[in-house]
């Protein structure tokens, strides 16, 4: 099974929010994931605020071979975590 880190659409019209998850690559954006290992808030004022990440379960995912979307990837490249595709 192929695992993806990426995001999971939340919130309503105009108000979008975030979840960070891992799922199954097959899976539809919000379909049935496999952890929630985070959020992300896009429309929050502080930056410091926006990102609300596990950071040892995403270095977790990413060890075992998770591949990251460009968008989840620059969010755990600004904690840290080398989750480029190889």
């Amino acid at each position: 099974m192929a695992v993806r880190l990426r995001l999971k659409r939340m919130g309503r019209t105009n108000r979008p929010s975030y979840r960070i998850v891992a799922a199954d690559a097959r899976t539809p954006r919000d379909g049935r994931i496999i952890e929630n290992i985070g959020s992300y808030l896009p429309l929050q004022p502080n930056e410091d605020e926006q990102v609300n990440l596990d950071v040892e379960r995403a270095r977790h995912w990413v060890s075992v071979g998770a591949v990251a979307t460009d968008t989840v990837a620059s969010i755990l490249k600004k904690h840290g975590i080398d989750a480029r595709r190889k």
